[in-house]
This record gives structure tokens, sequence and C-alpha cells, in this order.
């Protein structure tokens, strides 16, 4: 095997799915800019048109798509489905949203001319997708940039290639120009030289705050280049009370294990009022235990499946001792059934008692519990992090989501609903170590376009005024 091939392996079974050499970085972005004007200069709704004809080749190959998903994520099948159909969808709520956000406007002046707003492609966009979601999420940035105008280079994450060529020759198939759409094969490397390379106009990326705050430093002497940053959370889920018990443990469930906790959004943090906590852990717990954890085509269907490679769960079984061994108290112990595979049972631990919690995104099926005296104590204790992108506050009053809303540091503030399953018809972003300020989803219009401010009249009119001499 050679040293530059990146290979994908299945998670749930450990064979090899797919290999490639990984691609040269100058070569695909001089493509992209040579082919870039072209694609500019069509009118939008050829573009629309084109990303139309694009989402019936998703909706054509959406078994065969979802089947691939499922294979080299691990993750459910009819998950995967669900994603397919949030790829098909995507273009649809673009469209809208580019009507919305980068609408043109003109204001008419019989002296001064005319007033108009309107907006430009940047150019050549490069995307960097992650594993978790590896179709919905830079489809996310895809399909907004291009309606936009731009060029794309998508470099998938080394762990999900098979998923992002299949995307990109969806693409291809629609009549997009194989270089106005390119897949960039590759690793870390070709990563940063993409995120570093002078002919690239723009960088929206998705995944871990590490390599967000990486990118950023990057190009901090670049402020020429547009950056969207779409990372992970510790995101807090806050119980007070409710009779609701059952209902608010299915949320909790949802929150922490959906996609094996192997969301950006996904709880890590179950924040209890006392009078709450022994109700809510004891649901919450016998209802954690009676999930599913299987193959994704298994039959009766799993809820969860296993995490992305032996690596990660290697790295989340530490996670859990270290918080066991420094004041944690487990409530449900995290198991691996085959070393050799990445499977792992759900896992609740109860951190209240830890002088030190780690403000970390653990990204697994991996829920920490604490508890709190009363509301204004769990707040405190939700925004006790460097992350901000989802919280959920579960029961209380109108009055108490009021509070609950003006005080917590997030994008996403929900109520009685879980912390994850973002809608795509809002925007999509957090603060702190969780974005810089750049929503996707509805709003990724706003960095796939700039605004253009113009005053224009259909013949020169001028006259000079105080300061000058007569004639």
């Amino acid at each position: 095997m050679s040293s530059n091939d990146i290979v994908s392996f299945e998670p749930a079974t450990g064979k090899e799915l797919w290999r490639s050499r990984a691609g040269d970085v100058d070569e695909t972005v001089d493509r992209a800019r040579r082919a870039w004007p072209e694609w500019a200069a069509l009118p939008l709704a050829t573009r629309i048109e084109l990303c139309r004809r694009f989402a019936n080749e998703v909706r054509k190959q959406s078994d065969r798509f979802a089947e691939l998903i499922a294979r080299e994520t691990g993750k459910p099948l009819w998950e995967a489905l669900t994603e397919v159909d949030s790829v098909v969808k995507k273009v649809d709520i673009s469209v809208t949203a580019y009507a919305e956000r980068t609408g043109q406007k003109k204001l008419d002046s019989a002296l001064q001319g005319t007033a108009a707003v309107r907006h430009k492609p940047h150019g050549v966009m490069a995307v960097l997708g992650p594993y978790n979601f590896p179709a919905h999420l830079p489809n996310g940035h895809i399909v907004p940039a291009l309606i936009a105008g731009n060029a794309v280079i998508f470099k998938p994450s080394e762990k999900t290639p098979a998923v992002g060529e299949f995307l990109v020759e969806c693409f291809h198939r629609a009549g997009i120009s194989e270089a106005v759409v390119q897949l960039l094969v590759g690793g870390p490397e070709e990563g940063k030289k993409l995120v570093a390379h002078r002919g690239v106009d723009g960088v929206l990326f998705t995944g871990s705050a590490q390599a967000g705050i990486a990118i950023n430093r990057k190009l901090a002497t670049s402020p020429g280049k547009i950056v969207a940053l779409e990372m992970g959370g510790n995101n807090p889920i806050v119980v007070v009370d409710t009779p609701k018990i059952s209902d608010a443990a299915a949320l909790i469930v949802q929150s922490a294990f959906t996609s094996a906790g192997q969301r950006c959004t996904a709880a890590r943090r179950l924040i209890v009022k006392t009078s709450m906590y022994d109700a809510i852990v004891s649901e919450v717990k016998a209802l954690a235990g009676r999930i599913i954890v299987d193959q994704p085509f298994a039959d009766p269907p799993p809820f969860m499946g296993c995490v992305i490679d032996n690596q990660a769960a290697d790295q989340l079984v530490e996670s859990f001792l270290y918080l066991l061994s420094n004041g944690g108290k487990a409530i449900r112990h995290m198991t691996r059934p085959d070393d050799d595979l990445p499977f792992l049972s759900p896992a609740i631990i109860d951190t209240t008692a830890m002088a030190d919690r780690p403000d970390v995104e653990l990204f697994g099926p991996l829920l920490q519990v604490i508890k709190v005296e009363d509301l204004d104590e769990g707040i405190a204790e939700a925004n006790n992090t460097r992350f901000g992108l989802s919280a959920s506050l579960i029961g209380g009053t109108p009055q108490d989501y009021n509070r609950f809303w003006a005080n917590i540091r997030a994008g996403i503030v929900n109520w009685n609903r879980p912390t994850n399953g973002a809608s795509s018809n809002a925007p999509f972003g957090g603060i702190g170590l969780s974005g810089n300020h750049r929503p996707a989803a509805y709003y990724a219009a706003d960095y796939c376009a700039y605004p253009v401010a113009s005053t224009e009249m259909d013949q020169p009119r001028a006259s000079v005024g105080v300061g000058f001499k007569d004639a």
C-alpha cells in the first residue's frame, strides 16, 4: 500500500471499503480557478436548476447512497436514510434562503441616481467535511456556495471519503461541471495545504474545535478569505420541575445517544435539579439500558451503531475511566463487547463531586450528570464551558424558560425538546469554541456571497460647489 493512499474501513466490520491516492492540491485549485468565472456568469436561475437536478439525482440513488453512508460510518440504516433525505431537502431550503438573505435592493433618487445592493460570489470555496454526517453537513456548505456562484473544492474526512465521492458524483451527473465541484481526497496535510492556498477565497469547515482553531490561526493574516467554522459543543440539557418523567428521559436519551453521541449538538451534560434527580436519573438509566446497539443492517434495527473507529472507542473508554478515577460515580458503565470493533454501550456518570470537570467535547455515547439546587445554579453550570452550541431546558414554567433563554450562552436554545435535531430552516451555529459567528443552515447564504453597494446613473452628472474660483 502506498503511503499516499487514503483507505476507508467499515467500522462495524473492520473490512476495507474504499481506497484512492491523495489528490494534488495545486492542480485541483488551479482547475477550480479556471472554471469559476464561467459558472459565476451563468444566470442564477440556471445554477438553481442544476442544483435541483442534483437533488433529483440523490433522490434516485437514495437507497444506494444510504447503504454506503451506513457502511462507512457504522450508523443504522434508518438514520442514513434520514441523512440522504436532508441532502435532497437542502436544495429548496438553500434557494429560499439565498433569495431572502441576499436579495437585491434598489433605492431611486432623481438627482442622485440609483442606489443598489447586490451580491457577488467569493470565488473558489474549500469545504472541509466531517465524518459523522459525511453527506448532509458538507452538502449544507456546497449547495449554498454553488447557488451563489462559487466553485467548490470538497475535501471529505479521510474517514469517510467514499461518501464524499458519491456526493460529488451526484453533482456531476446533474450536469454541473467536474471542474466546478471537485473532490479532493486526502488527509490532514492536504487539508492544511488547501486551507492556506492563495487560490482559495473561502474556507467552510465542519469539525472539531481543535481543527477549527488551527484553521483560524493559520488564516489570521489572510483577512481576505471568508472563514466559516462550525465546531463542537459541550452541550447542557437542564432539568427542573416536571411531572413528565418518562418524556423527559426520552428527550435526554435522544439528545445524548442518537448517532452514538457523535453529533456536535449531542447533550454531553445532564444538569438536574436535586428534587428531580432520583426520578430522572433512574428513568434515563433504565431507558438507556434498553437501547439496541448493533450493526447498521441488523434486524431488529438498532437505535445506535458503533463509533467511527477503534481509536475513537479507545479514547472514549479512557475518558470514562478518567472521570471515574477523578471523583465521578458510575451510573451506567461504558462497556465494549468486542475489542476489535468500536461498539460501545451508552454510558452515564455522575460528575457532581469532581472538583475540576474537564471542559472538552467527548464525542460519543458518554453522558455526565451534575446535580444542582435550582434553575439559576443550573444556568450557571450550563454556562460553565468555553463552548456554546446547543442547550435545552426540560420542564419549568414559561417564566423559567424566558430566564433560561435570556441567560444561556448558546446559538441553539430549546425548551422541552432535544439538544439535537436542529431545523435546516433556521440558522445553525454557536459561540465560543463552537463557531466564529457565521452560522450555517439557513444563514449559509451569508458567507457564500458578499454584498456590493453601488450608486448608478445612466449619464455622468456633477457640479462643483464651495471652494472653487469663478471660471
